[in-house]
């Protein structure tokens, strides 16, 4: 689960990476994930698991009406009694913005820009806080957590993209960073073209240590239309890392990848993210106890409601005393 602090999260990172390599899947296994928005104090030596879930109607409407009668939780294929519940929509926002700025950028960092305004847009200035960062085959903080951003950094609009990628390294850093939000519904929100030519982590890997300390990662893909596997024209198709391992990455956290060809695109792309955040259900349950990886899997009854939720922890390192 979340560490509160920094130092923990690094101990956490090293502690994460034991552990995927001793029990987890692979990349095509269906294996980790986690979003959750913290509203607990946290504090080891307890096994209590949060989980933050998001579910919509047929129609992909939110649904907001739900109970703890609806819902089921199994950890790894066993079903979990729930401790705690709750739908709490007034917890504040708490993102890191992400931007890639190496040379494969190159004419797409001003869309990425503009997808990243939409996203303040839609934050409440009253409760709600971003921080910004920036990577190439490093990372960089722009911005530190700030309540009520509106606008990004002036330089970020001097930046000309350069050098080689280390996406997955640069998603897994910053939600390390993120742990240390608490009382928020937190997430890492990445500013992309999708491809990797320097990173040491898997797409698994990073799934694992975000899953660890409830951080969903959103990936807003800023690409050509002709590089948009869900395009008319896109000639991509699923060689497409934002339809393979991005998209795997983002699903076992409990984000999603969104691929923005046009304004209008990043602009719904934006809001459905922050709706996203807002619209969580809390759950809670006691661990089985066992160290290591765990398969989670959350549900609701009504099997034509759609469930997005993280699928896995890691079991003996934190909880939170309560949600």
């Amino acid at each position: 689960m979340v560490e509160t602090t920094n130092n923990r999260g690094k101990l956490m990172f090293g502690a994460v990476l034991l552990a995927w390599t001793v029990g987890a899947q692979g990349a095509n296994g269906q294996t980790p994930a986690a979003p959750a928005p913290p509203t607990a104090t946290f504090r080891s030596s307890v096994d209590l698991v949060r989980v933050a879930a998001v579910v919509r109607d047929q129609k992909g409407r939110f649904v907001q009406d739900l109970t703890v009668r609806d819902f089921e939780v199994t950890d790894g294929g066993r079903s979990r009694p729930i401790t705690d519940f709750r739908q709490d929509q007034t917890a504040g926002v708490s993102v890191a913005l992400l931007f890639d700025v190496s040379g494969s950028m190159e004419g797409l960092f001003s869309h990425a820009r503009e997808a990243a305004t939409h996203v303040l847009s839609w934050l409440d200035v009253t409760q709600d806080e971003a921080a910004v960062f920036r990577f190439d085959t490093r990372l960089e903080e722009s911005m530190p957590f700030t309540s009520g951003l509106r606008t990004l950094p002036p330089t970020l609009s001097t930046i000309t993209p350069f050098g080689a990628t280390s996406l997955l390294d640069a998603i897994a850093r910053t939600a390390e960073r993120v742990a240390s939000r608490e009382g928020r519904r937190r997430a890492v929100v990445v500013f992309t073209d999708g491809l990797d030519n320097a990173s040491r982590l898997k797409p698994a890997e990073v799934s694992a240590i975000a899953s660890s300390i409830d951080v969903p990662v959103y990936i807003v893909a800023v690409v050509a239309s002709i590089d948009n596997p869900a395009s008319d024209i896109g000639t991509t198709g699923e060689r497409s890392p934002l339809s393979g391992a991005l998209a795997d990455l983002a699903s076992w956290t409990g984000g999603h990848v969104f691929v923005a060809s046009t304004p209008v695109e990043r602009s719904l792309a934006a809001r459905q993210i922050v709706d996203e955040l807002r619209h969580q259900y809390l759950i809670a349950f006691e661990s089985s106890g066992a160290p290591g990886w765990h398969q989670l899997a959350v549900s609701v009854r009504n099997k034509k409601m759609v469930v997005r939720a993280r699928s896995g922890y890691i079991a003996g390192q934190s909880r939170p005393n309560s949600l």
